[in-house]
């Protein structure tokens, strides 16, 4: 009868063993789980975020640099201004920052950011087309048509270019703090996986010197019984 009840208790110990490596085998599997998720969210602000936020950099101190040189031009015209080396120089900004443009383009955009890449490349376009224009009164040596659209149009476009990017990098700040948040919630997670290993390997502990002791009572009353 008592080995029958000792059969029964361990039996019921070993289901409870079982559970406990179940358990334990799933939280180990939300802990790589996790620790893959903090992977991919520091890779993605490194490569979606830092990487394109020094991109936008980029841009916009082209962006200014070739804005400085419209304006140089136009204030300090000459007769013996070298238009080809002007248009090389604009040709050369105008390509660092198409290329610029798209490799940002390459990266994970949330949808605020993809709203403001369209209105900047349609700004990029329309300042490029009043560039153009100011180059061909300067090819003529109709400098004061030159300076009249700039000051009309040009300046206002090579602000609001300038003035884009700026919100383009404002937005990447604020994807880049909520996902340090994100790690941050996900370390926090990782921290209450090992808490609950730890746990389970304490309890499995107590099983085990709970095991041993019955098996102990088990044999002792078995060999009282065999005596008497």
């Amino acid at each position: 009868m008592r080995f029958a009840y000792s059969i029964k208790q361990k039996m019921k110990i070993a289901m409870l063993l079982f559970c406990i490596m179940a358990c334990t085998i799933l939280i180990r599997f939300l802990e790589d789980k996790s620790v893959k998720s903090m992977n991919e969210s520091f890779v993605s602000m490194y490569n979606d975020r830092l990487i394109p936020a020094t991109d936008l950099f980029y841009v916009a101190e082209n962006a200014y640099a070739k804005k400085s040189m419209i304006e140089d031009f136009l204030n300090t015209y000459e007769q013996s201004f070298n238009a080809a080396v002007f248009k090389e120089q604009l040709a050369s900004y105008n390509k660092a920052i198409d290329s610029l443009i798209k490799k940002y383009e390459k990266t994970f955009l949330v949808k605020q950011e993809k709203e403001k890449l369209i209105v900047l490349k349609d700004g990029l376009e329309s300042t490029g087309k009043i560039e153009d224009q100011i180059m061909t009164f300067a090819d003529k040596r109709d400098i004061s048509s030159a300076r009249k659209l700039y000051s009309q149009e040009g300046r206002a476009s090579s602000k609001g270019t300038i003035q884009k990017l700026s919100e383009l990098m404002r937005i990447q700040t604020q994807v880049g703090e909520e996902l340090i948040k994100d790690s941050a919630f996900m370390v926090s997670g990782s921290k209450l996986y090992s808490t609950l290993q730890v746990a389970l390997a304490i309890l499995i502990g107590i099983l085990i010197v709970g095991i041993v002791f019955t098996s102990n009572v088990v044999k002792i009353n078995n060999d009282k019984f065999n005596l008497n």
